[in-house]
Formats: C-alpha cells, sequence, structure tokens
C-alpha cells in the first residue's frame, strides 16, 4: 500500500521554482472536508430537541463514521467496543464494520466481556451516581433527583443499557452534549458518540444484540488492521 501523499512532503517534492512561490504565500489551502461527511454530521431539526450539526472539519478523520474491515470473530450484527482506541464497530457481512469514534468515561474502562442491549431509549432521562455526586458536587448535586432529556443532558439524543443475566449492568452506550470529547478519555460516563452516531446506531440494532466490550489495555486483541 502506497503511503499517503502529505502537504509536507508534497511541498518537498516540487521543483525549485515552484518551492519558492508556496514559501512566499499564505500557505496552501486545508483540503475541504468530503461533502458526504458534512451531510452525515448535519443538524437534525426534526429531532424532539433539534440536534446542531457537527463540524466535521474539526475532527480527526478516524473518529468520523465509515466502513473498515473487520477480523474479529463477533458474528454480524453484533457491537464491539474497543475503549482503548476509542472506537465502536457494528459488525457487517464480509469482513466489514461500521466504526464509530467515541469518547470514553470513567466507566467505560471498567467494565469489559459480553452483555446484551436490554434496553434502548430516546432523549433519556440521566440521574448522575452516588458516587459522581460525592465526587464532584459542585457540578452533580443539583442534578441528585435525575435530569429529563434534552440537549443539556449527559446521555445526549439517545442512549443503549447493556444487560447481563438479565440485570442492568449500568453500561451505557449514548450520546453527548460535549462533541468536543469524542476520541478522548473524559471523567465521568461510559461510552458516548455524537448524537448523530447514536442516532444512527440506535436504528441499526435492536434489543438482544450481543455487545462485546474489549479489555482497556487492548494488548491483547485487535479487531482492525491498522497501517
Amino acid at each position: 500500500m502506497q503511503p499517503s501523499l502529505t502537504r509536507r512532503a508534497f511541498v518537498a517534492g516540487l521543483p525549485l521554482s515552484l518551492t519558492a512561490c508556496v514559501s512566499t504565500s499564505r500557505g496552501l489551502p486545508e483540503p475541504p472536508v468530503d461533502p458526504a461527511y458534512m451531510a452525515m454530521y448535519a443538524a437534525l431539526p426534526d429531532e424532539p430537541f433539534p440536534v446542531p450539526a457537527v463540524d466535521a472539519s474539526q475532527v480527526e478523520p478516524r473518529y468520523l463514521r465509515q466502513v473498515v474491515a473487520f477480523d474479529g470473530p463477533e458474528e454480524p450484527g453484533s457491537v464491539v467496543v474497543d475503549p482503548a482506541r476509542r472506537f465502536l464497530y457494528l459488525v457487517r457481512e464480509n469482513g466489514e464494520a461500521l466504526r464509530y469514534g467515541c469518547g470514553v468515561g470513567k466507566a467505560g474502562f471498567d467494565y469489559q466481556g459480553s452483555a446484551i442491549i436490554g434496553r434502548k431509549a430516546r432523549w433519556p432521562r440521566w440521574t448522575p451516581t452516588p458516587n459522581m455526586i460525592r465526587l464532584e458536587p459542585e457540578r452533580y448535586g443539583a442534578y441528585s433527583d435525575g435530569l429529563e432529556g434534552g440537549l443539556e443532558n449527559p446521555l445526549g439524543a439517545r442512549a443503549l443499557y447493556l444487560y447481563r443475566n438479565g440485570r442492568d449492568t449500568l453500561y451505557r452506550i449514548h450520546g453527548t452534549n460535549e462533541p468536543w470529547s469524542i476520541g478522548h478519555s473524559v471523567s465521568s460516563g461510559c461510552i458516548r458518540l455524537f448524537n448523530q452516531d447514536i442516532i444512527d446506531l440506535y436504528r441499526r440494532v435492536p434489543e438482544g444484540t450481543r455487545v462485546v466490550v474489549l479489555n482497556a489495555s487492548a494488548e491483547d486483541r485487535t479487531v482492525e488492521t491498522f497501517v
């Protein structure tokens, strides 16, 4: 596979006469964002709480929704979460998966193993845990009785609740009101996606879908070939 041509390599490969022109200009314009991504992350005005657009030009391309090669053992239709690399995969046929970028909260690193999606919710209600209130009372104390769904709700537009042996694991895959956190570790929460992405995933996976959460170190297994 040929390496991609970076802007630096491109300039370095120009004839001297042309590099002089480049060096005296204000610089080459950044390549435009693929229009498909602009549409993918456009505003969603028809939601009960209209979802604002995500500026895809400000997101690392690897964290935008895309189809990738997948070589894990999970059956098509399964969800695989890789907390260490900040990716969530929806396994498809023919060795492919739909990959979403995610942000990972502390609870997202604490859990591993398999579960099923036991419940789905649109614009879910959220209540901080007692531990969250204890650790950050100024931030979470006001919400001890819960917060209704909406743009200010940390669970975002949708939530998928993971169950094991018929019991709620307290592990969630959900949206976010902090889109800047995608691709990063965050102080609280589980696995968060852009609201546009969790809405997309929500409509693709039914209750009962198998979910596998890899070890947070992810040293023992990879599901994708990274180049």
